[in-house]
């Protein structure tokens, strides 16, 4: 699966494609109030009024009497050239000055009573002055030629670079605060927005966790869920509806074929009764009575999923010995002792008398089949309700002790029978509200465990 097919945080995605379109519509606007501000000629002139300063700092020097002069710099030429109304002053606080230009008599005289101001800006009054008049700026710099108070009211050409600084610092300034104070709040709301649009859906996932396999007509819940996940929650219930369909399908059949293999497999044991007695015939009639098993096994799940839980009192010990009785003689001909060990007083438990007989029954033909054709198959009952098969086997790896209730599974791909003998009886157990476990046997081999529901005197 490639990275864009990989799950995802919303809440992270959508926080930062929140931040991101922030970003992009806050410099959209920055842009266009700027792109309006400079057409209409008030902000981002191509005219900077310090330029002039700049160039008399670098260019200012004194002469050998102490006068100020100006060194003839490439850029003062250049002001010159481009600046025809260029004007100046320079005044440092001994009273050395140094003048060029045209200076209007408003600004010739006022610098000496500023000298402990370090910088201003020096207009005119609104609607009372000509506003074409520019504005006068007062700065004190540090030259070559000393500290010195510059004053001029000629604007120079803004250069590229001094332009790109001056947007940079106006967005530091004005974009990144905003965006940061937007960012802050799209990282703290958006997690919170989500969960509890969300919340709904954690709900309709809760429903969905508790679906089981015996559980038919399950549906998940639309409400409170967001418009936009309706459509995933509908096509999962429309999903669950053709399940439902196809278990049902699928349960008649495997009840039908129950059914049908019934009066094949009584024809099948009436001629192995007349086959001359010998290994072949003990194997056949096994194999037999484990088809009849496993085709009551097959009604019995039918029929107890079905009815839900028509179940009654149910003593362990009558139940297990009359399965002794019945296979007594199927285990004594393959070559076992089959031995019973329960008490003489009732255990009981709640179910189904012939399908929890049927599933000792196939634990009993089980260890006869796979068994060494010795030794000792025990049937044990015991408190509260628990029933033990055990065999003297090669028992079962410990690995493979969960995969053999499986459907179809086996130990060794050329054994006989198809594979369906225990996943049965586990279903079986689970339809009791009990469970089976396989675990090794007290003197080797295997120890098949059936724990049931103890009955209310049990």
């Amino acid at each position: 699966m490639s990275k864009h097919d990989d799950p995802y945080c919303l809440r992270s995605r959508l926080s930062w494609r929140l931040l991101a379109l922030q970003a992009a519509l806050l410099l959209a606007l920055v842009a266009v109030v700027v792109g309006a501000l400079c057409a209409s000629g008030f902000v981002l002139a191509d005219r900077d009024e310090d330029r002039v300063i700049d160039v008399v700092e670098r260019a200012l020097a004194r002469n050998a009497e102490g006068d100020l002069t100006l060194r003839q710099t490439p850029d003062l030429k250049q002001l010159r050239a481009e600046t025809p109304d260029l004007w100046f002053l320079v005044r440092d606080r001994q009273g050395h000055s140094l003048t060029e230009g045209a200076a209007p008599a408003e600004f010739a005289a006022i610098g000496g009573s500023l000298d402990q101001i370090s910088q201003a800006r020096l207009g005119w009054q609104m609607f009372e002055d000509d506003p074409r008049k520019p504005a006068a700026r007062l700065k004190r710099v540090d030259t070559d030629a000393g500290n010195v108070q510059i004053i001029t009211a000629t604007q120079g050409r803004l250069t590229g670079a001094k332009a790109l600084l001056m947007t940079s610092l106006a967005f530091l300034g004005i974009a990144l605060p905003g965006l940061l104070v937007m960012g802050t709040a799209t990282f703290i709301a958006t997690p919170m927005i989500v969960q509890r649009a969300f919340r709904g859906l954690d709900a309709t996932a809760d429903q969905a966790r508790r679906i089981d396999i015996h559980q038919r007509g399950a549906r998940l819940s639309v409400e409170k869920v967001p418009l936009e996940v309706v459509p995933l929650v509908t096509a999962v219930n429309e999903a669950l509806a053709r399940l439902d369909q196809g278990y049902a399908r699928h349960k008649r059949f495997v009840a039908d074929a129950a059914h049908e293999l019934r009066t094949p497999i009584a024809i099948l044991n009436t001629r192995l009764e007349s086959l001359p007695s010998g290994p072949d015939k003990t194997r056949l009639l096994e194999d037999a009575a484990r088809l009849a098993t496993l085709a009551e096994q097959l009604l019995d799940i039918q029929r107890l999923d079905r009815c839900g839980h028509p179940f009654t009192r149910v003593d362990l010990v009558a139940m297990a010995q009359s399965a002794a009785a019945d296979l007594a003689p199927l285990a004594i001909a393959a070559g076992y002792e089959l031995e019973l060990d329960a008490p003489s007083t009732p255990i009981e438990t709640i179910g189904d008398a012939a399908a929890l007989e049927r599933a000792l029954t196939n634990l009993v033909q089980n260890a006869i089949q796979h068994g060494p054709r010795r030794g000792t198959i025990g049937i044990r009952v015991s408190k509260p309700a628990c029933i033990e098969v055990t065999d003297e086997g090669a028992g079962i790896p410990a690995d493979q002790r969960a995969q053999i209730f499986e459907p179809f599974y086996r130990l060794t791909p050329l054994d006989r029978g198809a594979g369906l003998g225990l996943n049965m009886v586990r279903e079986i157990v689970l339809l009791h509200g009990g469970q089976v476990s396989v675990t090794d046997g007290a003197d080797g081999g295997t120890c098949f465990r059936l724990t049931l529901r103890p009955g209310p005197q049990s």
